[in-house]
């Protein structure tokens, strides 16, 4: 099951933060068995157009978009101090990525290419 409101809300200190985290989920075809796997990790997931979807929890909020091709675009919101957990979480999920962090002026502050 790919959606879910069971999840936590994003916590107000980072509802207006801009985003700050893009990514690339490399041989994800589709974005639907992400959502999944974000789901069964206790995120909330919803469908945010005909492809995409809207994964959250209390510390991150992420939009997962396919492409043309075979990889699935990650952009949002993630607490700055939990950049480290999105990537566990990306490796636990047994996915290949890359993941940035930006500061709020688009800044680039780490990047993550396992």
């Amino acid at each position: 099951m790919d959606l879910s409101d069971e999840g936590e809300a994003l916590e107000r200190a980072w509802v207006e933060l801009a985003n700050n985290v893009a990514g690339i989920l490399h041989g994800c075809r589709d974005a639907s068995p992400v959502a999944e796997r974000f789901v069964r990790a206790g995120w909330r997931s919803s469908s945010s157009s005909w492809y995409g979807y809207e994964v959250g929890t209390s510390w991150c909020e992420v939009e997962l978009d396919r492409v043309d091709g075979p990889d699935v675009l990650l952009n949002g919101v993630v607490a700055p101090h939990r950049f480290d957990d999105l990537a566990a979480l990306l490796n636990r999920f047994g996915l290949t990525y890359t993941l940035e962090l930006h500061h709020g002026n688009g800044t680039l502050i780490r990047e993550i290419r396992p």
